[in-house]
C-alpha cells in the first residue's frame, strides 16, 4: 500500500524534509532512484537528452561500485546525484549505528549533499542526524513504476494526474520497474515539454 500523492497534512507534519519546490518557475523535479545499473539507466539518459531535461538519480553505493561507467555517465550528462544508502537498508528496521554507516560507505562513492532514505523510512534519530549533513529528499508523486500489479498506463496516469509546478516526481531505474519506466517516461517528457514545463535537478 502506497500514496501516490503525498497528502498536505503529512508534509507539514514533517517539515525537516523536502517534499517538492513550488516558485516562480514552471518546473517539475523527476528523480530516480536505485540505479545505476546497465540498460536501464542508459535508456534513462538517453529519454531524459531528447527534452534537454535535468534529473536527480539517488544511487546504490554498491551499484555505483558495481558499475562506474554508468555512474560516470550520469554525471557527464550533467545530472545531479544523491546518496541512497549503500544497500538499500530500510531505517525503520536498522540500528541508528548501522544505518549510519551504510549511508558514510555510499557517501565515499556519491559525493551529494542530498539524501533519500529507501522506502522514505527513517527514525526520528536517523533523521536529525543525516540533516546535518544531507538535504533529506522526499517527494510528493510517486509513479509507483516499482508495483507490479499496474501497468505503465496506470503509472503514467498517477504522474500525469497528480503532478504540478514545483512537484519531485519518483521514479526508478531499476529493471523491476522497467517495463512501467519505458512506457510512462517518454510520455511524461513529451506531456510536460507541450505544456510549457521544464525538467530541472534538484
Amino acid at each position: 500500500m502506497y500514496l501516490v500523492k503525498t497528502p498536505s497534512l503529512v508534509q507539514n507534519l514533517f517539515p525537516g524534509f523536502t517534499w517538492c519546490r513550488p516558485g516562480a518557475d514552471k518546473n517539475v523535479y523527476l528523480t530516480f532512484d536505485d540505479g545505476p545499473i546497465p540498460k536501464v539507466t542508459p535508456w534513462v539518459l538517453r529519454q531524459l537528452r531528447k527534452y534537454e531535461a535535468q534529473a536527480t538519480f539517488f544511487c546504490i553505493g554498491d551499484n555505483v561500485r558495481k558499475h562506474p561507467n554508468i555512474y560516470a555517465e550520469v554525471r557527464a550528462a550533467g545530472h545531479r546525484v544523491g546518496n541512497h544508502t549503500m544497500h538499500h537498508i530500510n531505517g525503520w528496521r536498522t540500528k541508528q549505528a548501522d544505518y549510519t554507516a551504510d549511508t558514510e560507505k555510499c557517501a565515499r562513492l556519491v559525493d551529494s549533499d542530498l539524501f533519500r532514505p529507501p522506502y522514505g523510512r527513517l527514525t526520528p534519530r536517523q533523521a536529525k542526524q543525516l540533516r546535518e549533513k544531507y538535504e533529506i529528499v522526499l517527494w510528493d508523486v510517486l509513479s509507483g513504476d516499482f508495483d507490479e500489479k499496474i501497468d505503465g498506463e496506470r503509472c503514467l496516469d498517477n504522474v500525469l494526474r497528480h503532478s504540478q509546478v514545483g512537484s519531485i516526481v519518483v521514479f526508478h531505474d531499476s529493471l523491476k520497474a522497467f517495463p512501467r519506466l519505458r512506457y510512462a517516461l517518454p510520455r511524461v517528457l513529451a506531456h510536460f515539454s507541450e505544456a510549457g514545463y521544464r525538467f530541472a535537478a534538484l
